[in-house]
């Protein structure tokens, strides 16, 4: 039985050609109805898996001329949609058809709503998404998803112009580095830099909008998902050790622009990379299919739908990490691990997700835990902490394992956002240019030091402050009806932000004088003490409370926010949380390593009344 999966070259009737033993698939004979290859001598075979034309693409494999052969592809007259992948695809992938319609990757139903939260306040009524679907929640009950080409105004306005360009459901025609296919191909048939085909049919060679070759990638690309991921949080370039903070091609070393060209006119400076991308890891070995195609529900955001975490292989201070029994090869690691490498060994047991659910490539390795590369099939040793000092220090029980092991995190503060009626700009799931152009300036961007904020599930963590948008509206008499304008969010006028992990790691950790001698990891931006208290330096010039590179400062009435987290439960550290964060200052002037036995107790300032103590301090004066 054939399992055709959708791909990118949908003028070549001759996808999956057998004949040919190109990147990967092994010379067959075509169908003996199939007269694709007459034309498209030399195209790459998609997998040894997909060995016919037609059922992939469509059209007609007994035609010998270019017009009649290519009547009925899939797609041809519209080939950014994609819904030509539910024909391509779906007859033989069902469950991962319905599986991706339900996933952030494709319904962008979460950042929607994050964008109607900062530009006209929040609303729970009715849920925007990419596409209008009848879906089901994490829960099971049913959730209709309305189409955002409903959504007049701002925010919507703003995804079409801005955010549908990353949209799986879309194809994104873009040629400066930022292109990808519609549905399925956009992960399996990554594009090269300038979207045409580079591969081995003469018929096809330069032409564009179409993948690197026709070979399919079973396992998802770095490359692919750069594609996507290099925007807001840039999270595909911290872990690859790659900053755009020279945005606006600001000088850098020797007064030139970053050294390497990225996509939208951007350039790249190197930093230090993540730790496991140094070790080999891509993004497909953490991130499990699960997260990156869905699970056949949809959650209201993209953080509903994740569900790994660093304990899954290095443990937690309490707990070692958790591993399932033996499995079978009828069972979802066994079957997820045909494609890999090197299939991990019979009867192993797997670790298990957040979720509980089993890792195809995180493995016990006779009392270590060992980690599988999909791609090249080495293993790894994951190091656990469970039980260690530096990881049992009282009050430290709410720390986030990033939270000390972060080496950068990019922060993007004061996002200027103008949308001008006198333009136009390109809408990109309507295809056309409309009434309405946007464009960006920011105040400051920083990778270090980087702020902590209490998380969803109550953890303090690092955050990407990022897209804390004041409004400009240009109407079309130049006038401006909105100016530097701020929406409400949760009763009051404040800004808001979505906070994302920043994927750049390290073994070493964040010293504990370090993150407790410097209020910026707090939200308090560059300051400046007075008084006992706290005073920012880069200030807003329409409030001068309010630090251009923070969220927090304190006066009169103590410690002040500026900005709300928008996903449930996620806000900035309060008063009491920021004192006790400072008063450990007091122990770390001697104490000043975690294994030290006072850190294993629970932090006591009238300790400092006893004898010792006083004699010290008052030799210190």
């Amino acid at each position: 039985m054939r399992t055709p999966v959708g791909i990118v070259l949908v003028l070549g009737l001759a996808a999956l050609l057998p004949q040919l033993a190109a990147c990967g698939g092994a010379a067959r004979s075509a169908p003996a109805d199939e007269r694709c290859l007459d034309c498209h001598q030399g195209l790459e075979t998609a997998s040894p898996s997909h060995d016919g034309c037609v059922s992939c693409h469509g059209g007609n494999p007994a035609a010998r001329d270019k017009e009649s052969a290519h009547r009925g592809i899939f797609g041809l007259a519209d080939p950014s949609y994609a819904g030509r992948w539910e024909r391509g695809c779906g007859g033989c992938h069902p469950h991962q058809l319905e599986r991706m319609r339900s996933s952030q990757m494709y319904t962008n139903a979460g950042m929607i709503a994050q964008i109607q939260a900062t530009w006209e306040g929040r609303r729970d009524s009715v849920t925007y998404a990419a596409r209008g679907a009848k879906l089901h929640d994490l829960d099971g009950e049913p959730l209709t998803h309305t189409s955002v080409v409903g959504l007049d105004n701002l925010s919507g306005d703003l995804y079409r112009k801005f955010c549908a360009r990353c949209h799986v459901a879309k194809q994104n025609d873009a040629t400066d580095g930022a292109g990808h296919a519609a549905g399925c191909a956009a992960c399996h048939f990554p594009w090269a830099e300038d979207a045409t085909y580079r591969g081995g049919d003469p018929t096809m060679h330069g032409r564009s909008p179409h993948s690197r070759t026709h070979a399919m990638e079973g396992l998802p690309t770095m490359e692919a998902c750069t594609r996507c991921h290099h925007r807001s949080g840039r999270v595909a370039l911290a872990y690859q050790g790659l900053n755009d903070g020279n945005n606006g091609l600001v000088p850098t070393k020797d007064g030139l622009p970053g050294p390497l060209p990225g996509s939208d006119g951007r350039n790249y400076s190197h930093i230090a990379p993540d730790v496991h991308f140094a070790a080999g890891m891509e993004c497909i070995d953490c991130h499990t299919s699960r997260e990156v195609m869905g699970e056949g529900y949809a959650s209201a955001g993209l953080h509903g739908q994740l569900e790994i975490g660093c304990e899954d292989c290095h443990g937690s201070a309490t707990q070692a990490p958790k591993f399932d029994a033996a499995w079978g090869e009828h069972e979802l690691p066994a079957r997820e691990s045909r494609q890999y490498g090197q299939r991990l060994p019979a009867g192993a047991r797997v670790a298990l997700t957040g979720k509980g659910r089993p890792y195809a490539n995180v493995f016990d390795d006779g009392g270590q835990v060992g980690v599988l590369l999909k791609r090249s099939g080495r293993v790894l040793r994951s190091p656990v902490i469970t039980g260690t000092p530096a990881h049992t220090v009282a009050g430290h029980e709410r720390i986030a394992c990033h939270t000390c092991h972060s080496r950068t995190v990019v922060q993007c503060y004061g996002c200027h956002t103008t949308y001008d009626k006198r333009e136009y700009g390109w809408d990109y799931l309507a295809g056309r240019a409309t009434v309405g152009s946007f464009s960006e300036t920011e105040d400051v961007r920083a990778l270090y030091p980087f702020p902590l904020a209490v998380d969803t599930k109550g953890r303090i963590g690092t955050v990407t402050p990022g897209c804390q948008t004041f409004i400009n509206v240009i109407e079309p008499d130049g006038t401006l009806s909105r100016d530097e304008d701020v929406a409400t969010f949760r009763g009051r006028r404040q800004l808001r932000f979505a906070p994302f992990f920043g994927h750049n790691t390290g073994t070493r950790a964040v010293g504990c004088s370090e993150c407790h001698g410097n209020p910026a990891f707090l939200g308090f931006g560059q300051h400046l003490v007075e008084r006992g208290r706290l005073r920012g330096t880069l200030l807003c010039e329409k409030d001068p409370r309010k630090p251009l590179d923070g969220f927090l400062h304190e006066d009169q009435d103590g410690v002040k926010a500026h900005a709300a987290m928008s996903r449930d439960g996620a806000r900035p550290l309060d008063a009491q949380e920021a004192r006790r964060f400072f008063t450990v200052n007091l122990c770390l002037v001697c104490h000043d390593r975690a294994n030290d036995p006072i850190y294993r107790k629970p932090l006591d300032t009238h300790a400092l009344d006893d004898s010792l103590h006083r004699r010290l301090l008052a030799a210190g004066r």
